[in-house]
């Protein structure tokens, strides 16, 4: 059985790893026979977002591994945990916390850093040659952690695709239903909420994200 190592980014869409797309995630993996254990970075949050209103709720703080195990049932470890040899590939749901928690895209965007944990990590299976599905918003840290000429979707945002290209990657367009693959790498990338509009075809392009995932493994 394959064995995938899942990296959450906390939990809701403005501040962490989008719920949906964890969930159909972890699902996809089930369906298509798949073992996964979940892990994040033991960092406080970039900040907190009111997800009623949209708006950033002063005062507060999380933490991500806290918040991300919520997602997980509580099964979930820190990411300093993980080591790519006990797995056979990584996936990462996306949502702003790929952004503003496993990197600093939001607020810096092409001039961004990625989180030593994560990026250690994630940079440990691809030099293994494991392969990496990054969903969403995920993929702008395609290029920090495969090298520069990695080509990756976030689906088809404009100034998304140039930071992407600023930072040494090619983007390439793709449909919210299906995934986008860079063989020689072994990376699997997907749009899922740059473009889905509701929960159905965010699960079609995760499902077939996790399907080439598991085609390379």
């Amino acid at each position: 059985m394959t064995r995938v190592a899942v990296v959450l980014a906390g939990c809701g869409v403005y501040d962490g790893a989008e719920i949906n797309e964890a969930v159909l995630s972890l699902l996809c993996l089930e369906q298509q026979g798949a073992s996964y254990e979940c892990f994040a970075p033991d960092i406080q949050q970039m900040h907190v977002i009111n997800h009623l209103t949209g708006e950033p709720a002063e005062g507060e703080s999380r933490n991500v591994l806290v918040e991300a195990a919520r997602i997980a049932r509580g099964n979930i470890r820190d990411i300093r945990e993980a080591a790519a040899s006990d797995f056979d590939a990584l996936l990462v749901p996306g949502g702003f916390g790929a952004a503003k928690n496993l990197s600093n895209f939001a607020v810096a965007g092409a001039g961004m850093d990625v989180q030593p944990d994560f990026l250690q990590l994630a940079r440990a299976f691809h030099e293994s040659g494991k392969p990496i599905g990054l969903v969403c918003i995920a993929p702008v840290m395609a290029a920090a952690i495969c090298g520069e000429g990695v080509r990756c979707t976030i689906g088809n945002d404009a100034d998304t695709a140039a930071a992407i290209g600023a930072m040494g990657g090619e983007h390439l367009q793709c449909p919210v239903s299906e995934a986008r693959v860079d063989t020689e790498r072994k990376l699997v990338t997907t749009p899922a909420y740059m473009l889905a509009g509701k929960v159905s075809e965010a699960y079609a392009g995760i499902s077939a994200c996790v399907k080439e995932v598991l085609a390379l493994a």
